[in-house]
């Protein structure tokens, strides 16, 4: 009988002691061995992904593995490095805490990326509706059958067909929709075409989706459509603000500038209207956030973005510098809203939402001004010439992938 009863309580103490090292393991907890002999210690894991996969990791300078793969650290700060033959090296310090996971995600942009023409009929006033999934654009230097006003629908386009994937809104038989200024609708459905002649502006009115044989003539009622706009734009800022917490609502009202949202809705680019010191909103603080240091200090005019799923907040600039016609350097969201595209001195770099590894994607010659992302985030456009200034810019695709 006691023979019976010592087996079992050596099965169960076997059994609580096997779960008890799972649970360690699991934890982080592995069995090193030092000069005093065998010890167990804490550990951290790093997880590493990148796009494209397949790259090779580097800690502390020592090739360690390969992404999609996870690897136990010892807690304390490693320089990681990702990187991957024909593309720019991804690399950022991350703190390992122990029993914490934390992440180094690489988008890794290619070193000599593919340039593609979308237009060749040459093209001008190229604009990205609020969808950011269409780029509309006049042509003026075709025969009067071609002018007009195009929309390239950048969603349900296949990359095969990009020469032939603009559809034509406008007719412009005398000349007139070509030298149009444009602007969308808060839902993308219309847009507005001013055309100024001498001294006379007159303002369609245009359906985005199919052709406007007989345009609507807005000019007198032009502040009616403007009063629709807004409201639906506020409505939609609205939404936007009404999705937060009451606290991060103060905050953002009182603090922020908003220059934009990102897709997912989870982060905001903002200019700084007032220094203030940003409240914490989540307390406590995250485990496994992003260990790259914020900056809850803000100063009037900087620019910043708050993650608002992890409560913290980076420096992107001192300041959103200007260009010579005294107009704001272009900063925008990826579509991936984890980095910005931001155009400055005649190049496109791309940035993590950190502001770490900004790297320059194109040097090339292009428009100032005209650089959009594709909805997949698998390219930018931008409208150049190549240079020659004997022929008339068209849009090109800048392939990232």
């Amino acid at each position: 009988m006691k023979k019976q009863l010592t087996i079992s309580l050596l099965i169960v103490g076997f059994l609580v002691l096997a779960t008890a090292l799972v649970i360690l393991f699991g934890s982080g907890y592995r069995l090193n061995f030092n000069r005093s002999g065998a010890i167990v210690s804490g550990t951290g894991l790093l997880v590493t992904t990148s796009s494209p996969n397949g790259a090779q990791v580097l800690i502390n300078g020592h090739l360690t593995t390969a992404t999609d793969n996870t690897i136990n650290l010892a807690p304390g700060t490693y320089d990681v490095k990702i990187f991957k033959e024909g593309y720019f090296a991804w690399e950022k310090k991350i703190i390992i805490k122990n029993e914490v996971v934390s992440k180094a995600d690489a988008l890794l942009l290619p070193s000599a990326p593919k340039l593609e023409s979308i237009t060749n009929i040459g093209i001008s006033n190229p604009v990205l509706d609020p969808g950011k999934t269409k780029i509309a654009y006049s042509v003026a230097s075709q025969s009067a059958v071609k002018n007009g006003i195009y929309v390239l629908d950048m969603s349900s386009m296949p990359i095969l067909t990009l020469q032939s994937s603009s559809t034509q809104i406008t007719n412009d038989t005398i000349n007139v929709f070509s030298k149009a200024t444009l602007m969308w609708s808060p839902d993308s459905k219309e847009m507005l075409a001013t055309i100024k002649l001498d001294l006379l502006s007159t303002t369609y009115l245009l359906n985005s989706k199919s052709a406007n044989d007989t345009p609507s003539d807005v000019t007198e009622t032009i502040a009616s459509v403007n009063t629709s706009w807004l409201k639906l734009q506020s409505e939609k800022d609205k939404a936007l603000m009404d999705s937060l917490s009451k606290k991060l609502k103060k905050q953002v009202t009182e603090n922020y500038n908003i220059l934009e949202w990102t897709a997912d809705e989870t982060k905001i680019l903002y200019q700084a209207s007032q220094s203030a010191t940003l409240d914490r909103i989540i307390m406590p603080p995250l485990i496994g956030a992003d260990s790259t240091p914020e900056v809850r200090e803000i100063k009037k005019g900087g620019i910043y973005v708050y993650d608002i799923k992890e409560d913290r907040n980076y420096k992107i600039l001192d300041s959103l510098p200007r260009k010579a016609d005294n107009s704001p350097l272009d900063l925008k969201w990826y579509p991936d809203s984890k980095h910005l595209i931001y155009v400055h001195d005649q190049k496109i770099d791309i940035m993590e939402y950190d502001a770490g590894n900004q790297t320059t994607v194109y040097a090339g010659p292009f428009v100032d001004g005209y650089v959009f992302p594709w909805p997949d985030a698998t390219k930018l456009v931008i409208l150049t010439n190549l240079g020659n200034p004997n022929i008339a810019p068209n849009l090109y695709t800048i392939g990232l992938k």
